[in-house]
């Protein structure tokens, strides 16, 4: 989120210039949507998983069985918050038509969408806020979250690519090409142990049909290693429009290895379409230290050495329930 085990994102101490990497990797799966934050810096991330599920149009009399793979490769480079990422679907269907009485069948495969793009993290509101100094008279005050004003305020990314697909695409709409732009606002709130992500997409903007969507998913994880979500999908084009609901789950089983299982239904019947995924997202850390900023102030450093000491004393009084020592 993104989404999974992101509550850890930003636990940072004050000496370290970090914006996007996490000691936890950093999953867009299983839900639609992606988060606003990178990799990292020198990471390089897998995330793919088979789907299947189904389309059933009463208008049109189809039943379409659909099996697919899910991919997307993700990779951070030159800074902390710039991503290249490639992400698609390769899609097998067997689409059965009533025509006067008569079942008759069709097989059809090719890449359904095959997208690459680069993220880049304009405004991250948390990285001030790594900065700021906990409270030594309160281990309630350090570990639990306090809602604030300030946490309606998301750290925002913009992201755009170009849909690839070649050849004689089954998938392709009529007229439509095989390269076009898309466009997306992400937005992302860190709330404990919830995250909020929410993707406004613009997509094929440039053909006889583009697709508006939005994207809006809720995160919470439970423990060190469960996460669930639930999300929401509307999708407004003059070829396709719907309202699909998202649900799942994932383990976090390393801290570089991560499963899940989710499900898909919408809430209509031109198509009526369920769908489930599994999936595996695996990460290999290339991420170098980071470098650590210290003054170059000599009677400076002296007296936050000093500083410390005196609040390292201090927090030795008081007890985890806030009351202090005798």
């Amino acid at each position: 989120m993104h989404r999974f085990f992101i509550a850890s994102l930003f636990s940072l101490t004050c000496f370290y210039a970090q914006a996007q990497y996490t000691e936890t990797i950093n999953s867009n799966r299983p839900g639609g949507s992606q988060g606003a934050f990178a990799v990292g810096n020198q990471v390089l991330q897998l995330e793919t998983g088979p789907q299947f599920g189904n389309n059933t149009h009463d208008l049109l009399g189809t039943d379409t069985d659909l099996l697919g793979l899910d991919y997307e490769l993700r990779f951070g480079f030159f800074m902390e918050q710039l991503e290249f990422n490639l992400k698609g679907t390769f899609l097998s269907t067997t689409q059965h038509i009533d025509v006067g009485g008569v079942e008759q069948e069709y097989k059809y495969s090719n890449f359904q969408s095959n997208t690459l793009g680069l993220k880049y993290l304009i405004y991250d509101p948390y990285k001030k806020r790594s900065l700021e100094k906990p409270s030594i008279y309160s281990w309630k005050a350090n570990n639990t979250f306090t809602f604030k004003w300030r946490d309606l305020i998301p750290a925002v990314s913009v992201y755009a690519g170009a849909n690839i697909l070649f050849g004689d695409n089954p998938y392709l709409a009529p007229n439509e090409s095989n390269i076009s732009p898309q466009a997306a606002l992400i937005t992302q709130n860190n709330w404990g142990h919830f995250v909020f992500v929410m993707n406004f997409i613009a997509d094929k903007v440039t053909s006889e049909d583009p697709t508006y969507s939005g994207i809006f998913t809720m995160t919470h994880s439970i423990n060190g290693r469960v996460s669930v979500f639930g999300e929401y999908q509307a999708i407004k084009s003059d070829l396709y429009a719907d309202d699909i609901a998202r649900a799942g789950g994932a383990y976090l089983i390393t801290k570089d290895l991560q499963v899940d299982v989710s499900g898909l239904l919408n809430f209509k019947n031109t198509p009526s379409r369920w769908q489930v995924a599994l999936g595996v997202s695996y990460r290999l850390d290339m991420h170098a230290e980071d470098e650590i900023i210290m003054s170059t102030d000599k009677t400076k450093d002296k007296k936050e050495k000093k500083k410390k000491k005196d609040e390292k004393e201090n927090s030795e009084l008081v007890n985890p329930d806030g009351t202090m020592n005798e």
